[in-house]
């Protein structure tokens, strides 16, 4: 009698990689039970999925990943930006076991323009509770500092 293992099929990575995009975008490893693995982000789909299945040079780990998978679903993203705020948000969503969440667990800063007679432009972390206006999310603080003090310069907010 076969092991438990033998009897489901290797996951087919030359198929897989035969029609995955070379665009940017997000993927999601699964096990034989539909269970989230791993969630990632590539610049390159194609490239960085085949870099999986390479014959030699794997970490332990990544090679403990690849022999779990059974199942590989991918989504496109504009650019790699995009994919990078989806893949933490996923992360974050699902908590899946090959992924080593952010070390501060920090949320992603939004600028704020608050309601009101006087209104404040500032960026803000976290719940969403004051009565404004939000834009983002955006992945640089510093990036959304910089330009803030450029609209004070120049219009004098």
């Amino acid at each position: 009698m076969p092991a438990a293992d033998e009897s489901r099929a290797a996951f087919d990575s030359s198929a897989f990689l035969s029609t995955c995009s070379g665009r940017p975008g997000v993927y999601r490893m699964f096990d034989v039970d539909a269970k989230l693995l791993y969630v990632g982000k590539a610049k390159n789909l194609k490239k960085r999925l085949a870099s999986y299945f390479r014959q030699s040079g794997l970490a332990p780990k990544t090679a403990a990943l690849v022999g779990r998978i059974a199942q590989i679903e991918t989504t496109i993203t504009a650019n790699e930006t995009e994919a990078l705020l989806l893949e933490q948000t996923l992360i974050k969503e699902w908590r899946p076991p090959y992924n080593i969440l952010l070390r501060d667990d920090k949320s992603y800063p939004y600028v704020f323009l608050s309601d009101g007679d006087f209104p404040r432009l500032s960026i803000h972390r976290g719940a969403k509770k004051q009565k404004g206006r939000y834009f983002g999310p955006y992945p640089s603080a510093g990036a959304i500092r910089e330009s803030l003090n450029l609209l004070q310069k120049t219009f004098l907010v």
